[in-house]
């Protein structure tokens, strides 16, 4: 496509309806109790979508249909899912369409992201928010995804989850939090808690240790994801409602001072004043070579003027064991406890 023509295909009448209803779209998700989508059941179709970057070869697309079919689910492949442009998975207005596509589709009863990467946040001003908010469905993913699922929970009222993709087999911790939430819809329940350890002489949990750095208890609904992402989305009309939320973030592959920037930027900002409570989830391949505060250090510095809960170490982010989290759910942090408690149902 020649420069000329893709210019005239960003600007094409279906795109700037699109953008028109997304304008009119209320952000009252913060407002009022959000919707539900239907919970997922065996023999339903899901779509399988890019909305970032692509898997490096086909081969590993066609794992992840797998892995879906594996949960009991038909699939419907997104027009443009084996696109690679660079990057990102294709131009971005196919990706667009594909999600467009998918919650526009009576046939098609989820949306599963391939996986995350970079791009999202790039296509957001060319999703149709008014077909998408009158078609709610489960839409799972993280990372890059974290971007779409404030989004359209923000403009189109229903709630999205932060889980696993579907390029990934799910650990048997992963597959009965993802059962717990999106297929038994149970409510209250408790949500990222680590996973049993055998404790014995000699012997104690390590690698999923939960850390309170202040306590009490608030309760508010569940915004946030990737803190990359989170920030991407600051000064922009997609920014989330950080208003009385419980916030929760996770990352991958930063070091301690560029989660140091991140956070603060949230503070300069005066979102971190904002919000009921903070999760902390897994800050993962952090390079702490050299000179450098800790994670910890930097988690604990930068909340340490808030008057809110605050935890780190819930099963939030990119590792194996992972739970989903329900953007847009009313949850109760314990910051004493050190647990996330999902307080109402997520899917109908």
């Amino acid at each position: 496509m020649d420069r000329r023509t893709l210019i005239k295909s960003l600007v094409s009448v279906p795109l700037l309806g699109a953008m028109a209803g997304a304008a009119t779209n209320v952000a009252a998700a913060g407002e009022q109790r959000p919707r539900r989508p239907a919970r997922l059941r065996k023999g339903m179709t899901v779509g399988l979508v890019t909305p970032a970057s692509n898997a490096w070869e086909d081969e590993d697309i066609r794992f992840a249909i797998d892995v879906v079919k594996s949960l009991g689910f038909r699939i419907k492949e997104g027009e443009h899912l084996y696109q690679r442009t660079q990057y990102l998975a294709g131009p971005d207005l196919a990706r667009a369409q594909d999600i467009n596509a998918m919650f526009a589709d009576d046939g098609v009863d989820a949306v599963f992201c391939l996986r995350g990467g970079y791009g999202t946040p790039r296509i957001l001003p060319m999703l149709d928010y008014d077909t998408i908010a009158g078609n709610p469905k489960v839409l799972l993913g993280y990372s890059d995804i974290t971007a779409l699922l404030n989004a359209i929970y923000q403009r189109c009222g229903f709630v999205t989850f932060h889980g696993p993709i579907a390029a990934q087999n799910f650990t048997d911790y992963t597959l009965e939090e993802y059962r717990k939430v999106l297929v038994r819809g149970e409510s209250p329940t408790l949500l990222g808690a680590p996973p049993p350890f055998e404790a014995r002489p000699g012997r104690a949990e390590h690698r999923n240790r939960i850390t309170r750095f202040r306590g009490g208890r608030a309760r508010g609904r569940l915004v946030g994801g990737n803190l990359s992402l989170v920030c991407s989305l600051l000064g922009t009309e997609f920014e989330p409602d950080f208003r009385d939320c419980l916030l929760f973030l996770e990352d991958v592959g930063e070091a301690p001072y560029r989660i140091d920037r991140m956070l603060t930027q949230l503070w300069l900002a005066g979102k971190l004043d904002q919000v009921a409570g903070i999760v902390f989830g897994k800050f993962t391949e952090t390079d702490t070579d050299g000179n450098t505060f800790s994670v910890e250090h930097v988690l604990r510095e930068r909340c340490a003027g808030l008057e809110v809960p605050v935890v780190r170490g819930l099963m939030i982010g990119h590792v194996d064991d992972q739970t989903v989290v329900p953007v847009g759910a009313m949850a109760e942090l314990d910051g004493d406890a050190g647990t996330l408690k999902l307080l109402e149902p997520v899917v109908t």
